[in-house]
């Protein structure tokens, strides 16, 4: 007998947990866990997913289920478990969970419209007398139009009221999904050609423009021999809808609707590729890897920390983990950190599988996310790549799941709830579905490093920079009238040296006099670099031109007005910026606290090393790439491309240059501040300098010309700078541990940050001492080992607006301690990768 019942979690925020309702006859037998659907709440009608099949109910009388927005399930039953595992992790409401595994716009919230009836109200507060000008300003209004509207207000609260009272009206409302297939219209002949030739004379007035067009549209059809789209028509002969029809009726052709695929990768040009013969290290990885590969389908595996040096081969070792697992009939996932590594890394793939691989982040089209969705769900594309969205893909058979980079801060969403970290979550699915689940990176983090040592993953390790083969590099080096600097490896392997790293004390070029944000030593290995027609990376964690906006005569600092932090200065569009919120302005003339005209601009960004750089050097060719440059679709391609082809001398770059990008033409990559970072109140500053730091040296040399890299610091002494230099992780890793030990930081204890934000900063304060003495109680009953840091505002004290207190939980599990339900106004991270 078919389920009668099913449990629905509900897309209506703020509303948790799940129903039950009965199914209609006609969905009985067509309904399973996973299934998007529609559905009766109150006097609303909400979607929600599916997420079991219950024999009885648990309220005695339920409402029955409208109908299905896909025929197909839209999460798996493994998606489900894990969905169910991110809202224990995170602490979030289990529709956020499963509803961030589908793509935009297949989902929605259901929302409500709101209408004034009597605008002749008495107003009785400032709330409500804003609420009633928006709508009578604007019209009918939707809730999540008022929230953007009024933001940080509590306007719901009032809108219940005045409905109550009669003075607006409420209507439910919810829209169709906007994520759908594609459809395009289509001509094909509908007669044998030689039909179609014979008509060719009588399609109008003879020697006639549009006797011409559908002659030439008739031909290119019996060319063809296939439906075309109308557009490619249209296009190649000049055509027009008119022409088609004139064609159906004379029963010549058929014009018809066909569906397509929206496909992001149907432009990418590659190189088909083979296996490459592994060296010795490699080898004796891979044997560990393939077991695991193998071992996966049948019993729980531990998950592989693959720690390799910069360019040792790493993704060589996922891509032949990617063919053994589609050998077994098992798919793969590989996920990158940055939207900026999927070109290079997509190549490599799609060289080796070609119409194999799908591509899923944030910069693609709703449409193309969709339709990768969709190719993944029916298993067309057992190989996807992308960024953290891509671990949700809903592949059928999941074998291997790889996170190069595994270090890297963005696997953690920062910005939304549920706040996730992919790392840990592929780890969890990885046992969820059966499948190994490989590591990457050659600065792991601390804590994976500390659970590798503690047998919770196996750690296997490349500590050999490998360039390539023997012979290729050999007739290249011939070619290029160059002499290599690689050593012959075992086999037929190439190995290369690290590169050296010298450290400039920047303190020491003020007491000689150089004022300049290039060190001596860098400004002589740059003029080398050129007169012998190399390339240089510059790295710099920071956009902009300036650091922060000052006056001289009284000190006074420009902030934003809504996140009290610096305004930096972008001499593109001469304005000034807050990287925050985006609020911008025009640069003063004068100070608005003591009138002065000394107002100064202080630090450097990338775009003031760029414009320093082309005045040291006339005729130097530069690039940047940070954010400001890259938010265009494709972006990151076009630079990269640009820079591997020697369209420019010099790469001038943030965060996004120092991850995984493989350019042979760079020999020289200089630090400009290492500092940057070093010294913020944070238990992870140390080691977020040393990892990006060991990442950007690591892009030089990567070449037959060698490489070299120029540190310039005002702290050379630092543990952390110190073991970037020697590219000496063990050493960072065991002084860092120390000190984590010391203070009780992870991996020592796990944290958790409460974060409260309103508009009014006693508000703030009030509400975050006042869970404070909550927790605390709570400790003190459970008699557990746990403290509390704060509450207090931190370092980046107000944002968009809104004040800011927190409270940090130091504890073996601060989930325990979390009140369930929490005021409106509070952010719960879990394991957070940042407290400031």
């Amino acid at each position: 007998m078919s389920p009668m019942f099913v449990e629905v979690a509900v897309n209506l925020p703020p509303v948790r947990g799940t129903f039950d309702y009965h199914l209609p006859p006609s969905l009985r037998g067509h309904v399973t866990p996973g299934h998007l659907v529609t559905a009766p709440f109150g006097q609303r009608r909400v979607q929600g997913i599916v997420v079991s099949l219950p024999k009885t109910p648990a309220v005695p009388d339920t409402r029955p289920i409208e109908g299905l927005v896909d025929p197909e399930p839209v999460l798996t039953s493994k998606q489900l478990v894990l969905a169910r595992w991110i809202q224990a992790q995170t602490l979030t409401p289990l529709i956020e969970c499963l509803t961030l595994m589908l793509p935009p716009g297949l989902s929605q919230k259901a929302d409500s419209l709101y209408t004034i009836i009597d605008s002749e109200v008495h107003n009785d507060s400032p709330a409500q007398e804003r609420l009633i000008k928006l709508l009578a300003r604007r019209g009918p209004l939707r809730g999540r139009q008022i929230a953007r509207a009024l933001p940080h207000q509590n306007w719901r609260g009032v809108a219940n009221r005045l409905v109550r009272s009669g003075v607006l009206s409420r209507t439910s409302v919810l829209d169709p999904p906007s994520a759908r297939a594609r459809r395009v219209r289509t001509a094909r002949l509908a007669v044998p050609p030689h039909v179609a030739r014979q008509a060719f004379d009588d399609l109008g007035r003879p020697g006639g423009k549009a006797a011409h067009r559908r002659r030439t549209m008739l031909e290119m059809l019996i060319q063809e021999r296939e439906p075309l789209e109308v557009v490619w028509l249209y296009a190649e002969c000049n055509g027009k809808l008119a022409d088609l029809r004139y064609l159906e009726e004379r029963d010549l052709i058929a014009l018809s609707e066909a569906e397509v695929w929206r496909d992001p990768l149907e432009a990418v040009d590659y190189v088909p590729s083979q296996p490459l013969n592994l060296t010795v290290d490699q080898t004796a990885v891979w044997d560990s890897v393939r077991e695991t590969v193998h071992k996966s389908r049948e019993e729980h595996t531990p998950p592989i920390l693959l720690h390799g040096v910069t360019g040792s081969g790493k993704t060589e070792i996922y891509l032949q983990a990617v063919a053994e697992t589609l050998s077994l009939g098992r798919n793969a996932i590989i996920l990158v950190p940055e939207i900026s590594l999927t070109p290079q890394t997509v190549r490599r793939f799609l060289a080796r599988f070609p119409g194999q691989v799908g591509l899923i982040h944030s910069q693609l089209s709703d449409g193309e996310r969709y339709d990768t969705w969709r190719r993944s769900r029916a298993g067309s594309l057992p190989v996807i790549v992308g960024a953290r969205s891509a671990l949700f893909a809903p592949l059928p058979h999941i074998g291997l799941i790889v996170l190069d980079e595994s270090h890297d801060e963005s696997y953690k969403e920062h910005s939304r709830a549920p706040r996730y970290h992919a790392r840990e979550a592929a780890l969890a699915y990885a046992k969820i579905v059966g499948a190994a689940c490989i590591l990457g990176s050659a600065t792991p983090d601390v804590v994976t490093t500390y659970r590798a040592t503690r047998g919770e993953l196996q750690r296997l390790t490349l500590p050999q920079r490998i360039f390539g083969h023997h012979q290729r590099l050999s007739r290249q080096a011939a070619r290029l009238g160059v002499i290599s600097h690689y050593q012959r490896s075992e086999g037929d392997a190439v190995s290369i040296d690290l590169p050296p790293v010298r450290v400039v004390d920047m303190r020491q070029e003020l007491k000689a006099g150089n004022r300049s944000i290039f060190s001596r030593a860098l400004q002589k290995a740059l003029s080398e670099l050129l007169e012998a027609n190399q390339q240089a990376i510059l790295f710099l964690n920071r956009r902009g031109t300036s650091t922060y906006i000052f006056c001289r005569d009284c000190g006074w600092v420009l902030r934003c007005p809504r996140c009290e932090t610096s305004l930096t200065y972008h001499r593109a569009n001469e304005r000034l910026m807050c990287h925050h919120c985006g609020y911008t302005r025009q640069l003063p003339t004068k100070c608005s606290n003591c009138g002065s005209n000394r107002v100064k601009q202080f630090g450097a960004g990338t775009q003031r090393i760029q414009t320093e750089l082309e005045q040291a050097f006339p005729g130097v060719r530069t690039i940047r790439w940070d954010w400001d440059v890259t938010r265009a679709k494709g972006a990151h391609d076009i630079i990269l491309s640009n820079f591997a082809a020697h369209r420019a001398d010099v790469l001038i770059g943030t965060q996004m240059i120092a991850k995984g990008l493989d350019l042979p033409l760079v020999t020289l990559v200089g630090v400009i501040s290492a500092d940057t970072g070093l010294n913020l109140p944070e238990y992870r500053a140390a080691e977020r300098t040393f990892q990006i730091l060991t990442q950007v040296a690591g892009r030089a040399g990567r070449g037959l010309l060698g490489g070299r890299v120029i540190l310039q610091t005002y702290q050379p002494d630092h543990y952390a700078i110190q073991a970037a230099a020697e590219h000496n992780y063990q050493s960072f890793y065991q002084q860092e541990l120390r000190y984590r030990q010391q203070l009780g930081y992870p991996p020592f204890q796990r944290l958790a940050r409460l974060v409260y934000r309103h508009i009014s900063e006693a508000t703030a304060e009030a509400e975050a001492k006042r869970l404070a003495g909550v927790l605390r109680v709570k400790i003190d009953a459970a008699e557990m080992q746990a403290d509390l840091i704060g509450p207090g505002p931190p370092f980046f004290r107000k944002v968009r607006g809104q004040y800011r207190w927190q409270i940090v939980i130091r504890a073996t599990d601060p989930t325990l301690l979390i009140p369930e339900e929490l005021p409106e106004n509070w952010i719960v991270d879990i394991d957070p990768v940042s407290l400031l």
